[in-house]
């Protein structure tokens, strides 16, 4: 079952094809590598009218050129929800807009559970999923990444959503480290979120490797839920693991202990000139009858 964003209106995939995306963050374009466009585009000036052009270096990572002089960072709006948006060197923009399927999700089940929801949201990198969670309704939001800087974003996040009086926690940690912690602590929660990369690193060295370490993860989160947990997300970008793989962990584990709903597939975004879908990772949620 795939899921499409197609409800933004401060972003917009205009074209992608050749390695490449063409897209709009609120009035600025930009052209960034896509690995997952592989078909072929015809790219017009407006591949070339961009205000920020990423490109791959043939040595790893790459480097922008800009041909407009853009602010340090400015704001998108999603629904209620502000963020900051600053290209980094990583050619990342703080945002993965996809992602917006998952936050309407969280926040239809929140809004809709009646009931005091506490929620950790682990690799939660600038914090849009606990924004999203915090504003649908959540009692507390507890998020960990490894990535001070990271933290730093979600913070700015925050204030931009006007949620600085509800309760949110931002940890710096490595997610399993914490989780092990709090389930030591007797902490439980409703509802877990986790958006894990293919490789890491925690603020100590731990090594992650999403193959090797997903399972153990999951096995340590099922001691930190509580009796009547909600919802449990799963968004992935790594390459070959397919969302079957995500509903099998989540149907075997979940599902086997509180019965509810397992459901996986594809999120992807809409490309304007061409009504194509741009794939762009994959999910598996669990959820309860409630």
């Amino acid at each position: 079952m795939d899921k499409i964003s197609n409800e933004w209106i401060d972003y917009e995939c205009i074209d992608a094809g050749g390695g490449e995306k063409l897209e709009r963050w609120g009035n600025v374009i930009f052209r960034r590598p896509e690995p997952q466009a592989m078909w072929n585009t015809i790219k017009d000036d407006s591949w070339n009218n961009v205000d920020g052009f990423y490109h791959r270096s043939n040595k790893g990572g790459g480097y922008w050129d800009f041909n407009t002089n853009l602010p340090e960072f400015w704001t998108v709006n999603y629904k209620n929800l502000k963020f900051k948006v600053s290209p980094t060197n990583f050619k990342h923009t703080g945002l993965f807009p996809e992602q917006a399927v998952n936050w309407d999700f969280s926040m239809n089940k929140i809004k809709n559970a009646k009931r005091d929801i506490k929620v950790l949201n682990l690799f939660a990198y600038t914090g849009a999923a606990t924004m999203a969670a915090s504003s649908a309704g959540a009692i507390e939001v507890v998020q960990v990444d490894a990535s001070k800087g990271m933290s730093e974003w979600a913070k700015e996040n925050m204030k931009l959503c006007n949620l600085e009086n509800n309760k949110i926690r931002f940890i710096v940690d490595d997610c399993l480290k914490f989780v092990e912690r709090e389930a030591r602590r007797g902490n439980k929660y409703d509802v877990i979120i986790m958006d894990p990369p293919s490789y890491g690193r925690g603020p100590n060295g731990e090594v992650w490797k999403f193959e090797q370490n997903l399972d153990i993860l999951i096995e340590a989160c099922m001691k930190v839920l509580s009796d009547k947990p909600l919802f449990f997300l799963i968004n992935a970008y790594t390459t070959g693991i397919s969302s079957t793989v995500l509903y099998n962990i989540l149907k075997t584990s979940l599902e086997a202990k509180y019965g509810g709903v397992t459901t996986s597939g594809e999120i992807g975004l809409p490309i304007t000139r061409n009504n194509l879908i741009l794939p762009c990772g994959i999910y598996g949620r669990w959820e309860s009858n409630d």
